[in-house]
């Protein structure tokens, strides 16, 4: 398994997001050193930090727009046992742990690496 986000990916969201390291650090509630060495590569991005960071900024991208969740576009027959179901929030399934897919028993770094290849976690970072 490789690693969830790499530094130049970090800063790419990060600059996507219009913050600048210190906005950011404080958005997170980290040390603005934590986040430059995020950036500079001389710390591992965690994966709470990275699953945190996908979620701002695919939240951000699709701010009053309807999305249509992982439920609807997979089009799940199990969806009323599913926790992402059970609190509506199918565009962000990814972040959600327990949730029915083929990820299911996955751990929560192995579930997000999973989770980066499927057509719902890529289709809320798309550019339109």
């Amino acid at each position: 398994m490789g690693i969830l986000m790499d530094k130049n990916e970090f800063c790419y969201h990060r600059k996507k997001l219009g913050k600048t390291q210190k906005e950011l650090a404080a958005i997170l509630g980290m040390s603005l050193k934590t986040i430059h060495s995020y950036e500079q590569g001389w710390r591992a991005i965690p994966a709470h930090v990275a699953r945190y960071l996908y979620f701002l900024i695919g939240n951000q991208r699709h701010e009053g727009k309807l999305l249509t969740p992982c439920w609807e576009k997979k089009l799940c027959t199990k969806k009323e046992n599913c926790p992402a179901w059970e609190f509506q929030c199918g565009h962000v399934c990814w972040a959600v742990c327990g949730t029915l897919c083929e990820n299911s028993r996955d751990e929560h770094k192995e579930k997000l690496d999973s989770c980066k290849k499927c057509y719902v976690f890529t289709g809320l970072f798309n550019e339109t």
